[in-house]
């Protein structure tokens, strides 16, 4: 009779789990931070900027792209280009998604400029990502200068 209870209480249990999902364990997400995050996000900047501005300008050359059905297209738009891409490491596809962000926007608002728009994006990303680690040492020196004053005073006293 207990294994028969025991039995049925695990029927219950994985059954309710089917039912309430938010019980269920779900897996750990691959995290990473700093300098390490922000040159693989950069890596996929600096990827996708390079296919969307070989189609830059007048004498710009086209891009092939293959597609999963029917024949290869061929175009020099770039926010066709930029949409086609799909990187698979994940830090660098989110470097690229936010270029291709910026590509479908600039296309919302006016169909061209996209190729215009995603060089400008990564020159925006570079400076900026430069920005944050210039900042971060100038912080860390503030910081230790502060601590020392802080500590000749404490030591005066």
């Amino acid at each position: 009779m207990a294994s028969l209870v025991s039995d049925v209480l695990c029927q219950i249990r994985s059954g309710s789990r089917a039912l309430a999902p938010h019980l269920t364990r779900a897996y750990a997400k691959d995290t990473k931070f700093g300098a390490d995050a922000r040159a693989l996000m950069f890596q996929g900047v600096d990827l996708l900027a390079d296919a969307v501005a070989i189609t830059m300008g007048p004498k710009g050359r086209t891009v092939i792209i293959e597609e999963s059905w029917g024949s290869p297209k061929v175009t020099k738009d770039g926010v066709t280009v930029a949409k086609s891409i799909d990187l698979k490491d994940k830090y660098k596809n989110i470097g690229a998604k936010l270029v291709q962000d910026v590509a479908s926007n600039t296309n919302e608002e006016v169909p061209d400029g996209t190729t215009t728009a995603t060089v400008l994006a990564r020159s925006i990303a570079k400076e900026g990502f430069g920005k944050i680690s210039k900042v971060l040492i100038l912080w860390k020196s503030g910081e230790n200068c502060f601590i020392g004053c802080c500590w000749s005073d404490l030591s005066v006293n």
